[in-house]
């Protein structure tokens, strides 16, 4: 196994962020990479992979050159445009029928986010660059035949869209594997994170090469709230490559699994050749940000399932912010997918 992580996502350290109607100190902190990290050495998964930069060539493939130069620039003519310098944090949105896009910072700001969960300060794009290269690194090692990668992205990237941040997201580092294991045939992105992967799904929506698959809290309930349905399935040649499978809150291990061999048995009906696995474990029972009850063995069992598809598969780090639980969940999965019994 293959594991791609550095210390360069503590350069992204927000203050705090706007959660349900207050300032709050951000869920996505720099505590979950640590905690991370000692809970892979702690197991043995003492692997620490050459990073390889990404390309711009490669970011351009899944996000618009005007959002990327966007992520590039916007903190420095945020502040000085008379913006915070705590954070980049828009206090109006494009919406609907709202939305030319300014050439203002402060408004640029609300038309490159959908929510007030991604703020931004001078190290966010250095660090989602380190975090997209890992992803990237963790695919050419699966196109070069390792079974298992794990890139242990932060800040994480499912959320993010082809021009839009949000939900702690920046670049889509899922998206930005799966679209370079597209490149030697079809390839399927299971997202098991607790909230949809919308970006991910808007980015691959129209293609056919790529199948979005993902468990996720109804979005009724859960966030993102406006996508993430069941009857959302693509569009023109991406037609019937997403398949949303929305649970209800308290979902157990037991259901939880019944409902990952429907997302299996889509993947080997797709042909799949390459496994990007959206790994979140705010699906754990107790989690803040959370509303399931999974438990450290059912994480064991969904790399035991994914890893009898007999195909590489890429984990990219997304959410979890049951601290305490965290590390051992992570480490769960990667028992699971390379069949290590402790």
């Amino acid at each position: 196994m293959r594991i791609f992580r550095s210390s360069v996502h503590t350069m992204h350290a927000p203050p705090h962020e706007f959660y349900d109607g207050a300032l709050i100190p951000p869920y996505e902190s720099v505590e979950r990479a640590v905690i991370i990290d000692a809970a892979l050495e702690a197991a043995g998964y003492r692997d620490c992979s050459p990073i390889e930069p990404v390309t711009r060539a490669m970011l351009e493939r899944i996000h618009s050159a005007e959002y990327l130069d966007y992520l590039a620039t916007i903190y420095p003519a945020w502040c000085a445009a008379g913006g915070a310098v705590e954070a980049v944090l828009p206090s109006t949105l494009a919406v609907r029928w709202m939305d030319r896009r300014s050439t203002n910072p402060l408004a640029l700001a609300g038309y490159y986010a959908f929510d007030l969960s991604a703020p931004i300060v001078d190290g966010t794009w250095t660090a989602s660059l380190d975090a997209a290269s890992m992803a990237a690194s963790a695919a050419q090692a699966a196109r070069a035949g390792t079974m298992v990668s794990y890139a242990r992205c932060r800040p994480p990237g499912h959320h993010a869209g082809s021009d839009m941040c949000g939900g702690y997201c920046y670049i889509n580092n899922a998206a930005l594997a799966a679209d370079i294991l597209s490149q030697q045939g079809h390839v399927a992105v299971l997202d098991i994170d607790i909230h949809h992967g919308n970006g991910t799904q808007q980015i691959f929506a129209t293609r056919a090469d790529v199948l979005f698959v993902s468990l996720h809290g109804h979005p009724d309930v859960c966030y993102p709230y406006f996508m993430g349905f069941a009857d959302e399935h693509g569009s023109g040649a991406g037609l019937g490559t997403t398949l949303n499978i929305p649970l209800a809150f308290g979902c157990d291990d037991t259901t939880y699994l019944r409902h990952i061999e429907h997302a299996l048995a889509a993947i080997r009906a797709h042909g799949s050749t390459a496994l990007v696995l959206s790994a979140g474990f705010d699906t754990y029972g107790g989690d803040p940000l959370g509303g399931f009850a999974l438990t450290r063995a059912c994480y064991i069992e969904i790399g035991i399932r994914c890893r009898q598809l007999g195909i590489p598969v890429v984990v990219i780090q997304e959410g979890g912010y049951a601290i305490e639980a965290l590390g051992d969940n992570v480490v769960a999965l990667l028992d699971g997918l390379t069949g290590q019994v402790r």
